[in-house]
């Protein structure tokens, strides 16, 4: 898929991560991730991220990384457009990248560098080497310690061109208001904080209307009907869903850091589609707290 027909994707739609399969050993489980991308597929999202941030990227091994990417390719191949996480430090997020374009990925998510601060000029370095080392299309995931200034972007877009798309994790206003202003179309924007359905309306205002939803792993139906009604300015919709839905998900998920993936992996498991433990240093729900989830998701009706 050539680069700009990507962004066009990107440019619209609900996009997704789905989380990677486990089994209570913590070994990937490749069957069941191939089921789960087949039960996710036909509900209309317009591209999921493999091995992105909900599907535990951070925790592979790089036989894994490959493993995982290439099952989400051969799955959802025709369906869904599959773009995989890649980060780490430069080389590593070189090697997987490559590895991404091999397989078969239509373009990858740039997660941050790892550990260190660094200065926009490494910032640019590292994106462009990425960038450069590959022909598919790469967003760049503002988030971290990888927080990219609108100067920087320019340098960036000018020397990149398949730099395709700004993701924005952060959730400073005032500098995704100044990319956008200083950009234009030149990027796809994505909203990418954690339960990003919170933000939703506020950045569809500043010119960022599409962005990834984890509760579509296991609402996919209600993480649909969601960004439809966000799309549409049907605010009565939202106002219901968040007060019905989101903001009492948030007070289970802000319980313990982390638990913005190990929620998500509860809620897969206790709608029938598991995908076993999160890893160390994650933690998994207490069985409270699933049930306090399991009666919030029943609350929704069938998906």
């Amino acid at each position: 898929m050539h680069p700009q027909e990507l962004k066009q994707i990107l440019s619209s739609g609900l996009l997704s991560f789905p989380v990677t399969d486990f089994d209570a050993a913590g070994n990937f489980k490749a069957d069941t991730y191939a089921d789960r991308l087949e039960w996710l597929a036909p509900y209309g999202a317009s591209a999921l991220f493999a091995a992105g941030g909900t599907g535990e990227f951070f925790s592979l091994t790089p036989n894994e990384y490959t493993d995982v990417i290439q099952v989400a390719v051969d799955t959802c191949r025709g369906k869904v457009p599959i773009l995989a996480g890649a980060g780490g430090p430069t080389r590593t997020a070189i090697a997987l990248a490559q590895d991404a374009q091999r397989i078969g990925a239509q373009g990858v998510l740039l997660l941050p560098h790892y550990l260190t601060e660094a200065s926009q000029d490494g910032l640019v370095a590292h994106v462009e080497e990425v960038c450069k080392s590959i022909d598919i299309g790469v967003i760049v995931y503002n988030r971290g310690i990888c927080r990219l200034t609108p100067d920087s972007l320019e340098k960036l877009a000018a020397r990149c061109p398949n730099l395709i798309g700004f993701k924005d994790g952060i959730g400073d206003i005032e500098l995704m208001v100044s990319i956008w202003r200083r950009m234009g179309d030149r990027f796809s924007y994505l909203g990418g904080l954690p339960t990003a359905e919170v933000y939703a309306a506020a950045y569809k205002a500043i010119g960022t209307p599409v962005y990834s939803s984890a509760v579509f792993n296991f609402v996919p139906k209600l993480a649909m009907d969601f960004y439809h009604a966000v799309a549409k300015d049907d605010h009565v919709t939202m106002n219901r869903l968040l007060d019905q839905f989101f903001l009492p998900y948030l007070e289970i998920r802000n319980r313990k850091a982390g638990y913005s993936v190990s929620i998500v992996k509860a809620g897969a498991r206790l709608v029938g589609h598991s995908a076993g433990p999160v890893r160390a240093p994650l933690t998994d729900l207490t069985a409270e707290e699933d049930d306090m989830l399991l009666k919030l998701i029943l609350a929704q009706g069938p998906q």
